[in-house]
């Protein structure tokens, strides 16, 4: 291997685990908030209460942390394309 190889190597794992870091966070978060919005869509739906489909703050919130966690899983595939580049290049 050339090191031109091994250092995209390295770049593509450096990528990738800033990824996988970047995107854990928003995504725990994320998954709180929609769990959150599941219970409480089943106890407005157990009270008979009609649930407007108005933006809140929730509904906000995801989206953001939605977003950012679409942006580490794009570093983190660049990182994998970089690795796949790295190991062709002889």
């Amino acid at each position: 291997m050339s090191p031109v190889s091994l250092v995209l190597i390295a770049l593509g794992i450096a990528l990738v685990a800033y990824g996988v870091v970047r995107a854990r966070g928003p995504y725990e978060r994320y998954s709180a908030l929609r769990e959150q919005d599941a219970n409480v869509a089943r106890y407005e739906a157990w009270r008979g209460g009609v649930r407007a489909n108005d933006r809140t703050g929730a509904s906000v919130a995801m989206a953001i942390l939605r977003r950012q966690v679409q942006i580490g899983v794009g570093i983190a595939i660049a990182g994998v394309v970089v690795i796949v580049l790295g190991l062709v290049i002889r």
